[in-house]
């Protein structure tokens, strides 16, 4: 099992399509890269993201960053859908140097790469998102998404 952590915009879209991706095994919702080790108190510059275990026999970075390219826009800086701001900007990030490297080899092959800005960095901090961020789409199936349902529900 390794882990990667995938920011997409608001959590909640991101963690109801991953959790259907073949080889994954477990996700939870977080905050990546901020620089408190709590919930509480100001913004401290986290990216919301769904920490994400899978199995690297049956799933590799390159195809989970070929999935994530298919409920984000790349393009789009601190924005997805409706909501704005830099913690819905996008990212990958991982404590393996090897991780980082495939999702960089997965951008920079792509003719747009000029265009996307993804951010792929090492993980310096990660903080569990309260519980009723945890899966709130299959909770909460009503709630604002980003993401289309039929998108959302793709592999299922």
């Amino acid at each position: 099992m390794e882990v990667v952590y995938f920011a997409g915009g608001c959590l909640w879209g991101v963690q109801a399509f991953i959790k259907t991706l073949p080889g994954v095994k477990f996700t939870e919702a977080g905050r990546a890269n901020g620089t408190s080790h709590t919930l509480e108190g100001d913004y401290d510059g986290y990216a919301e993201c769904v920490k994400t275990g899978f199995d690297p026999t049956v799933v590799t970075i390159r195809e989970l960053m070929g999935y994530f390219f298919e409920i984000i826009d790349p393009y789009s800086l601190n924005q997805q859908g409706q909501d704005v701001g830099e913690k819905y900007r996008t990212g990958v990030y991982s404590e393996k140097p090897e991780h980082l490297k495939e999702a960089r080899a997965f951008l920079s092959e792509r003719n747009d790469y000029d265009l996307i800005v993804v951010e792929v960095l090492p993980l310096t901090n990660y903080v569990r998102s309260a519980e009723e961020h945890q899966d709130r789409l299959a909770r909460c199936p009503d709630d604002y998404c980003h993401i289309p349902k039929e998108i959302i529900n793709r592999y299922k």
